[in-house]
């Protein structure tokens, strides 16, 4: 099985919003982040529970937990070619809807123009 490719989506203004968030974690959870990100790579829609989940609407979550805390990643396809890493979150029990909202509506522009949203690091 080929490995998906995973790239970050970029805001309009040249923000990363996963960046953002993944600058704020402790360096022990940015270590398992890392490794479920690797697994993606690996595994790409095959990628299940306990790993990963669908939530809706073409939306998914790499799933993380480190003492008792839960972090999220939120992810779409484009095609069968990439995974694109939306944003990151911490979170008590369920993902807030407008997380979901959020990672829908950075989809819709990713598709519409995925050159523009495409992190690329060496801008």
């Amino acid at each position: 099985m080929p490995q998906t490719t995973v790239v970050l989506y970029r805001e309009k203004d040249g923000s990363v919003p996963f960046l953002e968030w993944f600058g704020s974690l402790q360096a022990k959870v940015q270590d398992k982040c890392r490794i479920k990100i690797e697994r993606l790579q690996e595994l790409g829609y095959e990628l299940r529970r306990p790993e990963a989940d669908f939530l809706r609407d073409g939306i998914y979550e790499l799933r993380v937990r480190h003492q008792h805390v839960n972090y999220r990643m939120l992810y779409f396809f484009h095609g069968n070619i990439a995974a694109v890493l939306s944003h990151g979150i911490t979170k008590e029990q369920r993902i807030p809807p407008r997380e979901i909202d959020k990672a829908i509506e950075n989809k819709k522009r990713f598709t519409a123009n995925p050159k523009q949203h495409t992190f690329e690091e060496n801008q």
